[in-house]
């Protein structure tokens, strides 16, 4: 016969077996000396060539071999001294070379198990694992491990999360996915050329130097400020496209899994029940092809990002899988005329529409961005009317979410807004009642 709480007890006694990284991971760790002093010579360039040009070949050969062993046994320490352990309840990880640190985390507080491999972590055949963790902000991660014994600790992980039981964790294995939606990489670089920021950060980048150079006739000047314009420029064109290549959405019983990237391969989880808001955002240029970039906000989760660009269609049937039951409302009712005494022209950008299962606040008028929020998602509802849109008898309604983010209904006529206030209030008691709670689907 079996006592669940004394078998709990003396299985938590029982000495748990501690793992390290990859071999590989010292190579990693042994960058951190260097980086010091490249560091220290960038932050001080003139003082570092000073320095440079004082020293013999012999000095500087001397100077590599204490500096190149000394990195190599920095890594090596930092790696001999790190060690993770999985128990009945939480994931240990211990790390620190002076300094040490230990994290304790619950298991059921696991969230996300996202596998990162960049470049160079591809060819070696390791992966970076990163969790969210509810309540955290920064991500504990276990960098590096096998490649596949990076997934094997995810799929137990994640079972672990859902409930199932230590002894039956190991044989469950990664959850079946069911693929969804892949985006073309044509499309994907014809939607960025067809972003107005791509060719915004583009045009300063071409046209601002020249005007520094103008002004001053200073090169460190003109370096100073071209070189971050380029680099927005760079970020916002190639790095996107690079960043969201080959973008793959499936589905699964953890959630929604997202694969993406070029150089660096990342496979992230979007965590049911912890999606608080939907951003559908269409800007101008992509309406004639009726395309859309489908956004996040997840509570405890830095996943921001559903789908790069989608046809609406598809992007409204992957949304209905994020937020079960809900459906983005067909058409907006826009603030009244009287609107525009507040603001010009751009008030015929905002629109709500308030269905049984969300609240939907639409912004912007050239790049639109259309909020979704589950009634059950929202924390707390604030009417808020400044001197200039009492006199109009306009307000504004603010929806705070679980992720720290505002949706705002604005320029509402101040009846319907005090309405909507005391409606929503109660839509969100009511959503939360009913709301199936923030668990991980089973395993089929």
């Amino acid at each position: 016969m079996t006592v669940p709480g004394v078998d709990d007890a003396v299985r938590e006694k029982e000495p748990v077996t501690e793992r390290r990284l990859h071999p590989v991971t010292p190579l990693r760790r042994a960058w951190a000396p260097v980086a010091v002093l490249i560091g220290w010579a960038v932050h001080d360039p003139d003082q570092a060539q000073r320095q440079l040009t004082r020293l013999t070949t012999t000095t500087l050969l001397i100077a590599l071999a204490v500096i190149v062993p000394a990195a190599a046994l920095y890594g090596f320490l930092t790696w001999w001294f790190t060690h993770f352990a999985v128990t009945d309840t939480e994931l240990r990880i211990r790390t620190g070379l002076l300094f040490r640190r230990a994290a304790h985390i619950r298991l059921e507080r696991i969230q996300a198990v996202d596998i990162t491999q960049p470049l160079l972590a591809r060819v070696a055949g390791v992966a970076k694992l990163k969790l969210d963790v509810i309540g955290t902000d920064k991500k504990d991660e276990l960098a590096f491990l096998d490649a596949d014994e990076a997934r094997a600790l995810r799929a137990e992980l994640l079972a672990r999360a859902a409930g199932f039981a230590p002894e039956t964790a190991h044989e469950v294995g990664e959850a079946p996915a069911q693929e969804l939606l892949r985006t073309p990489p044509g499309v994907l670089a014809l939607s960025l050329v067809l972003t107005g920021a791509t060719w915004g950060t583009l045009a300063a980048a071409l046209v601002v130097p020249p005007l520094i150079w103008l002004a001053t006739h200073s090169v460190w000047t003109v370096l100073a400020v071209g070189l971050p314009l380029l680099g927005a420029a760079g970020a916002s064109s190639v790095g996107r496209f690079v960043a969201e290549y080959d973008w793959t959405v499936a589905e699964s019983p953890d959630g929604l899994r997202i694969d993406r990237g070029l150089l660096d391969r990342v496979h992230e989880t979007v965590p049911p029940g912890r999606v608080q808001t939907v951003r559908i955002v269409e800007p101008l240029l992509w309406r004639r092809r009726g395309w859309v970039r489908v956004e996040l906000d997840v509570a405890g989760s830095s996943n921001s990002l559903l789908l790069p660009v989608a046809p609406r269609e598809i992007a409204e049937s992957v949304i209905a899988r994020v937020l079960p039951g809900a459906t983005v409302p067909p058409s907006l009712s826009r603030p009244p005329r009287r609107a525009g005494r507040c603001v010009p022209l751009w008030w015929r950008g905002y629109g709500l529409a308030v269905t049984d299962t969300v609240f939907a606040a639409r912004h912007g008028l050239l790049r639109r961005r259309l909020a979704l929020v589950p009634h059950a998602k929202v924390q707390s509802v604030r009417l808020v009317q400044g001197p200039w849109m009492r006199f109009w008898r306009l307000a504004d309604v603010h929806v705070d979410t679980g992720a720290n983010k505002t949706v705002t209904a604005r320029l509402r006529d101040a009846d319907e807004a005090a309405e909507l206030l005391r409606g929503q209030a109660e839509r969100s008691r009511t959503g939360r009642r009913d709301a199936l709670p923030d668990r991980w689907m089973a395993q089929p």
